[in-house]
């Protein structure tokens, strides 16, 4: 389990291809990030739960299954890319963000970043099964990002990102056009699937 609070920003510094359509993924992480991670820990990068499986002091290995790259932004990545990371959340630690699990549910689409008074509103497309789950001042990820939605419309919602989250994340670089990893609120999809019984 993850907050959504950024803790770092890595890149991608190799791909290695294996068997079938899984890749091994060697990711640079900036100095302590990686003090006295354990082999198995879970580090959500840019949203997506990856298990490690090899870490020496700046830099970490994962493998990813042909599932997740089909399922995410990660088939598109290539050395440099940047990453958002997160370590796994330990109990007792504050809750800043809201409870995120790291498994994406879908890719969304950054459609335009509109200038407003100190910070930025960024509109976002969603697939139509992921919109209903979305609710204004509500939770939602956006690679690994909790964020508060804003305003919610048929097809996606938009968020404000302050200065602090564009400079320590991949809002910095983000650009219209850009597919982004979607988390929506663990609750909303437990509401839903209850609801699914009572009907």
């Amino acid at each position: 389990m993850f907050t959504g609070i950024i803790a770092a920003r890595g890149r991608l510094a190799a791909i290695e291809r294996r068997a079938g359509a899984d890749l091994r993924l060697s990711i640079a992480a900036p100095a302590g990030f990686l003090a006295d991670v354990a082999l198995g820990a879970s580090i959500a990068c840019s949203g997506c739960c990856l298990t490690v499986i090899e870490a020496g002091a700046e830099h970490f290995r994962v493998d990813v299954s042909g599932e997740t790259l089909a399922c995410t932004t990660l088939g598109s990545w290539r050395e440099g890319t940047g990453i958002n990371l997160e370590r796994a959340m330990r109990v007792g630690e504050e809750l800043g963000g809201h409870i995120v699990s790291g498994h994406v549910d879908g890719l969304g689409e950054a459609l335009e970043a509109i200038p407003e008074d100190g910070s930025t509103r960024w509109r976002f497309r969603v697939p139509a099964a992921l919109a209903p789950f979305i609710a204004a001042k509500g939770s939602v990820a956006v690679d690994g990002v909790s964020l508060t939605v804003n305003t919610v419309s048929a097809d996606g919602f938009a968020v404000n990102i302050i200065p602090h989250t564009a400079a320590v994340t991949g809002f910095a670089t983000l650009a219209p056009g850009d597919a982004v990893n979607i988390e929506i609120d663990m609750l909303a999809r437990y509401v839903a699937r209850l609801a699914e019984f009572s009907r």
